[in-house]
């Protein structure tokens, strides 16, 4: 019984020692002399998982995720590849140790075996003089799972090169000083997504992400990115295994929206358009993200092409040599057959997938993983010193060192340059654009360049539109007719009514949809306008007809009034100059002339001085005149009516010679006034924008703050003379000069109210014209009805002109007046 029991133990022995010779290794760990960390989330945990205990978490017993085993195998290629090659690391080998990294919550284990030492982990202030024996680490690949594992690689500088890891966060490098990365930020991959939303005209957007950190940084950086452009961000939504896919929709559905970015990872994306189709949704444009977008199953899934069409960023389709061969030879070894774990989370429940199989999978971020290890070997390369045949044996490597040289990475790989930037991230590479076509596959239809120079190419012909051949549109609003600025609706500036501008106003949409600009002063435009034109300058030249006729006549009455004045002079002693006032008739028929000089400041361009002329002549020269009327009105009055009754009044009147006094008061007061008036506020050039949109009048600008009391002292005048010479109206014919004023000061103001009515109903630029024909009027009003008559008497009928003709008639209006 005793050899019994002995000899089973020895076939136990030997059973045992040959399973161990006979069983491949293990898929997770090569030995090698320097050795590089992997992590792959081969398996996927779906939600979160409680115990009731700590206990290790198995990664394989959650579903598999083929396309990332597939990640997982080309590192293993990698490694392979470089060891077989003289080349990069001459008598030297590389090994990996390679864990699942299938949550970021409860695979810890994996991460500490990395990062110890002989299996203890090494507290902050102890002496690094012993070292982990992992001098890189390659991943991990979502940018969640990055964020909870980096502080950890952190603090020893251990180069942490993420194949997948792309929240912008990652570039800060004072807080992760050892993160490299070998696919571009979400900020680049945004940014290719916004110019294919640009490209097609889009605004009208929905943007739905992940509920983890590399879906909410894209969002984030999406609305960054359209901060200044005219893209809305009409919906988003973050989605996880516990969203209404279904309400979702019917809220995307409800505010028209046909353009969807789905930025989320692969399962989430896959779970959201299987549900669209199942749903029904229909006539949708849907951007992948370059997690998603060369998925190879949803492209051929039934009913895909009643959701719309599918267009993608993903990452450059790089066909590795040799990777295929290797895949094939991998799967021959029957590593997926419960090969025996040396430690947690280093084993995969793979074994219905073939090589053929793997080859068939999402290639997407296959070259990121190739160039990570590469990355790293290079690095090792410079710090070994390496020769073209062998490296430094003695020399002890630390993670820092290499991370230094990485930093510094400048080699080819497949023709493409790898280097890395001051933040770590590539400073090459580029992104394709991608359609799912009808036949079930993904065509390339267009590419975004980073370096040297950032090229954006899309060949929008081969895209299939769900509309037969148009490109849809994705708008809240239509776009506004020409000339019509956008009133936004609501905080979204796509929403909006459509206004037209007014006259005076253009709209200039390239620089400010918004608002209608005003044109300038010199400038118009109709409504709906979107520039100005030049206004038309309008002014009355010397040249014109009607100028020169009021010119032509203001010298007649000086000619007229220079006749009358020889002709009272060489009548000065006859009885009809003296009762027309004697020598003040020289001093109206002067100003009178004087008067004339503002007609000829009409005309032209208006100047400081020319507006000075038109108004002062006039005004003061005019006040003398009305002066001399208004005394010679009192005095005509006073000798026939009021010298009787005040004979004192009329002895001061002739002692003093009051109406000399009265003369100079009024010429004072008024130039004084006039003085402090144009001192104040003088009249100045003025450009007439008001009533003609398309036309500039020039004028001249009276304040009449400046001539308001001038003109009330003319006005009282005028008054103080009607009032006189009314009261003059039946004294003798001959002595009747108040009949003769009194019809001069009618048709003077019937002259100013007929130019006040026409200054109020026409605006126009011959407005001047009538203006001096108003003057030269009230000139004519008194040459005509005073002085001319009294020419007709001493030329036609001298004999009036006599002292007995005018003694009778004082005689027969006496008798009348005391009967």
């Amino acid at each position: 019984m005793r050899c019994f029991l002995v000899s089973l133990c020895l076939v136990e022995s030997l059973l045992h020692a040959f399973a161990l010779h006979t069983a491949p290794a293990s898929e997770f760990q090569l030995e090698g002399d320097f050795l590089i960390g992997g992590l792959f989330n081969i398996h996927h945990v779906s939600s979160a998982i409680y115990h009731d205990r700590p206990e290790a978490f198995d990664c394989s017993s959650q579903p598999l995720i083929p396309s990332n085993y597939r990640k997982f195998q080309l590192m293993r290629f990698s490694v392979e590849e470089i060891n077989n090659s003289t080349n990069l690391l001459p008598n030297v080998s590389l090994g990996y140790e390679i864990f699942d990294h299938c949550s970021d919550t409860d695979i810890f284990p994996g991460i500490l075996k990395l990062i110890s030492v002989n299996g203890l982990i090494q507290t902050f202030g102890e002496s690094h003089e012993n070292r982990s024996n992992v001098i890189a680490v390659v991943g991990p690949f979502s940018s969640t799972d990055t964020s909870t594992v980096v502080p950890l690689f952190m603090m020893d500088l251990i180069p942490l090169v993420s194949y997948g890891a792309a929240a912008t966060a990652f570039a800060e490098k004072g807080k992760f000083p050892s993160f490299l990365r070998t696919v571009h930020s979400n900020k680049d991959a945004i940014e290719v997504i916004v110019r294919i939303i640009l490209h097609f005209n889009w605004t009208w957007i929905a943007f739905l992400n992940s509920d983890d950190d590399f879906g909410e940084d894209g969002q984030e950086t999406f609305r960054k990115r359209i901060k200044d452009t005219d893209i809305c961000l009409a919906y988003t939504k973050d989605l996880n295994a516990n969203t209404n896919i279904s309400q979702t929709f019917k809220q995307i559905e409800a505010q028209d929206i046909y353009i969807i970015v789905v930025f989320t990872p692969k399962m989430v994306a896959e779970a959201l358009i299987e549900s669209a189709i199942e749903l029904n949704i229909t006539n949708k444009v849907w951007i992948a993200g370059d997690t998603w977008s060369l998925n190879e199953r949803l492209p051929k899934e039934k009913g895909i092409k009643n959701i719309g069409t599918v267009i993608g960023v993903s990452q450059p389709v790089v066909t590795i040599p040799g990777f295929d061969h290797f895949l094939n030879s991998a799967k021959s070894q029957r590593y997926c057959e419960k090969a025996e774990e040396t430690f947690c989370n280093q084993a995969s429940n793979c074994s219905n997938l073939s090589g053929k199989h793997i080859r068939a999978l999402d290639p997407s971020f296959s070259f990121p993983v190739y160039s990570a290890v590469y990355a790293i070997a290079h690095a090792l390369h410079n710090t070994l010193q390496c020769g073209s045949h062998q490296c430094s044996g003695n020399m002890t490597v630390y993670p820092h060192m290499v991370l230094a040289e990485l930093k510094k990475s400048n080699f080819t790989l497949l023709n493409q340059s790898i280097e890395f930037n001051e933040e770590g991230d590539p400073k090459y590479g580029s992104y394709s654009i991608v359609f799912w076509n009808h036949s079930g596959d993904v065509e390339e239809i267009g590419f975004y360049k980073f370096h040297p120079s950032v090229i954006f190419v899309i060949n929008s012909t081969k895209i299939q539109w769900y509309t037969r051949g148009e490109v849809p549109s994705s708008l809240c609003s239509p776009e506004c007719p020409v000339g019509h600025v956008k009133k936004q609706n609501g905080i979204q500036k796509c929403c909006f009514s459509c206004m037209v501008c007014q006259n005076g106003t253009y709209i200039n949409s390239t620089e400010d949809p918004y608002n209608c600009l005003p044109c300038k002063d010199t400038e118009w435009s109709e409504p709906g306008s979107t520039s100005c034109s030049l206004r038309v300058v309008e002014y009355v030249p010397f040249t014109d007809s009607g100028a020169i006729l009021i010119m032509v006549g203001a010298w007649v009455f000086v000619g007229l009034t220079l006749a009358t004045s020889v002709v009272f002079a060489i009548n000065y002693h006859t009885p009809v100059v003296r009762s027309a006032g004697g020598p003040m008739c020289f001093l109206i028929l002067g100003c009178l002339t004087l008067c004339t000089v503002s007609v000829f400041f009409y005309f032209d361009k208006p100047t400081m001085s020319f507006c000075v002329l038109r108004f002062l002549p006039f005004l003061l020269f005019y006040t003398v005149c009305l002066a001399c009327f208004v005394v010679r009105s009192f005095q005509i009055v006073c000798i026939f009516k009021i010298a009787a009754k005040f004979p004192k009044l009329h002895s001061w009147w002739m002692k003093y010679h009051g109406q000399w006094l009265v003369i100079t008061v009024a010429f004072v007061t008024q130039a004084l006034l006039l003085v402090i008036g144009y001192s104040y506020n003088p009249p100045k050039p003025y450009n007439d924008t008001y009533w003609y949109p398309d036309k500039i009048i020039l004028g001249c600008d009276i304040s009449l703050r400046g001539i308001f009391i001038s003109v009330v002292l003319l006005v009282t005048l005028c008054f103080l003379c009607f009032i006189f010479s009314y009261m003059g109206k039946d004294l003798p014919k001959n002595y009747n000069e108040a009949k003769a004023i009194t019809f001069c000061l009618l048709v003077l103001i019937l002259t100013w109210i007929i130019f006040a009515t026409e200054y109020m109903l026409y605006h126009g630029k011959y407005i001047q014209t009538l203006n001096a024909l108003a003057v030269l009027s009230s000139l004519y009003s008194f040459l005509f009805w005073y002085f001319l008559p009294k020419c007709y008497i001493i030329i036609i009928q001298p004999h009036k002109n006599t002292q007995q003709h005018f003694q009778g008639i004082i005689q027969n209006y006496t008798k009348t007046i005391s009967q």
